[in-house]
């Protein structure tokens, strides 16, 4: 039998209510870069990381389940976390939740907030690698 692995992601995508105010969310919180990747399909870049956003007023069949704000994500920063909470109390983003969590290679010192649709977003530094 031959063995089936998944070596890491490509991207995910966020079901939401305005393209546009999404895109100025991430683009002046986060930093990332929009780009049109065909008329009226937009992602947002960072890294070698993308996240494509889907517009719920037109999602296709294969995601009609999906609805804005129903996303949980963590993303990794060499900014530093007191940093970051200096940075969004800027931006008028509340942070609700931060601390240690054991992330996906290691210790992760965390910050929690929400996006315009009610995602959770949450912003981490490698403490400890297993």
């Amino acid at each position: 039998m031959s063995e089936f692995r998944v070596t890491g992601f490509d991207h995910i995508v966020l079901c939401v209510r305005d393209v546009a105010v999404t895109r100025a969310f991430y683009e002046r919180v986060l930093g990332m870069t929009a780009r049109e990747e065909r008329p009226a399909k937009y992602s947002l870049h960072f890294g070698a990381n993308k996240v494509s956003l889907q517009d719920a007023a037109a999602s296709p069949g294969i995601a009609r389940d999906t609805v804005p704000g129903s996303g949980n994500f963590c993303l990794l920063s060499d900014t530093p976390i007191a940093d970051w909470r200096l940075h969004l109390a800027e931006q008028g983003v509340d942070v609700i939740d931060s601390g240690l969590r054991d992330g996906a290679t290691g210790t992760i010192d965390s910050l929690y907030f929400h996006d315009p649709d009610g995602n959770l977003v949450e912003v981490s530094n490698m403490v400890e690698r297993r």
